[in-house]
């Protein structure tokens, strides 16, 4: 089982900051096992039971993503309900959240919900403190698709910049989306609306959607890509880091109509989106030197807000 590295998360402080080289390894490690444990326990329950088990497959999560939405129910943490003035993750209670598991997946699609909702807190939690550090994440982030897109849908070996904040010639610049895989660097935006949804690209400032019910102007989204290609771009020559970077436009559930206005954007849409999904998520190559330099170096040229931990504790640094 894979989920993707929250690595940076728009200002706040990240772990992977003090030692990406050490936390990459040290989450695949955690998943792991976490997942073995849990696995294993409910599978003894279910036999102690003598209920049969469905074949494992990870296929529903990549075809049937609505059933997210059916297991949301489920979720009921005081830390990030709606009624929450802010968001504090706490310590991952694994025992606890280990027998939660266990007695709420009635199959073996359902644990994997469960336990993906469990990873997304940890990960957002290493992506907001360090030993001594913590910055207060905005509750809206547990509720972000996009940002469950790129946690849950992609490899381990994938590292994820999440609107991370550069600081360029001391002023902070808020990007969207920097992927690094072992191989390459994928700038991406989002071009998204309504369903089936016809955007117009253009050189000019402004696009057009086209929907059912009428037209409307959006940004460019490649004026903002170009400028988070030349950040990346310029910190790499500034280590002499050889790493390539590809740039996508994002619209996974309408078109694109772009009459091949920039020949170095890739326009990913319906028509070619699972072509592209596929290529990523089945890219089985390790965590690479190049890649994880490549890493250090772009976080160390991020900006990030936080304050002294109050509850902090040693044992829970100790996975």
């Amino acid at each position: 089982m894979s989920v993707g590295q929250l690595i940076k998360l728009q200002d706040y402080i990240s772990r992977y900051e003090t030692d990406v080289y050490r936390y990459t390894s040290e989450f695949i490690r955690l998943k792991k096992k976490q997942w073995e444990q849990t696995k294993e326990q409910w599978e003894n329950n279910r036999r102690n039971a003598d209920a049969p088990q469905p074949d494992e497959t990870w296929e529903w999560l990549i075809e049937k993503p609505s059933l997210l939405e059916r297991m949301k129910k489920w979720f009921r943490r005081s830390s990030i309900s709606e009624e929450a003035t802010e968001v504090q993750v706490n310590h991952w209670n694994e025992e606890e959240s280990l027998s939660t598991m266990i007695a709420e997946a009635k199959n073996i699609d359902e644990l994997k919900i469960l336990f993906l909702e469990n990873m997304f807190e940890l990960q957002l939690k290493w992506a907001s403190s360090t030993i001594w550090y913590e910055s207060k994440v905005n509750k809206k982030f547990y509720y972000e698709e996009r940002l469950k897109y790129f946690l849950q849908r992609f490899p381990d070996t994938y590292l994820c910049l999440y609107k991370p904040v550069f600081l360029v010639k001391s002023a902070p610049v808020e990007l969207d989306v920097i992927l690094l895989s072992p191989t390459t660097t994928w700038c991406i935006t989002f071009a998204e609306g309504e369903k089936d949804n016809i955007i117009i690209a253009s050189s000019d400032r402004f696009w057009t959607e086209i929907t059912k019910r009428e037209e409307k102007k959006k940004i460019n989204p490649v004026i903002a890509l170009q400028r988070m290609e030349k950040i990346v771009a310029d910190i790499y020559k500034q280590y002499h880091i050889d790493f390539p970077i590809k740039k996508a436009v994002v619209n996974r559930y309408g078109y694109i109509d772009d009459h091949r206005t920039f020949s170095n954007v890739q326009f990913i849409d319906k028509r070619n989106y699972e072509r592209w999904f596929s290529s990523l998520r089945e890219l089985t190559i390790p965590l690479k030197h190049v890649q994880l330099k490549a890493a250090s170096f772009l976080l160390r040229h991020c900006y990030s807000h936080y304050d002294i931990r109050t509850n902090w504790n040693t044992d829970e640094e100790k996975v």
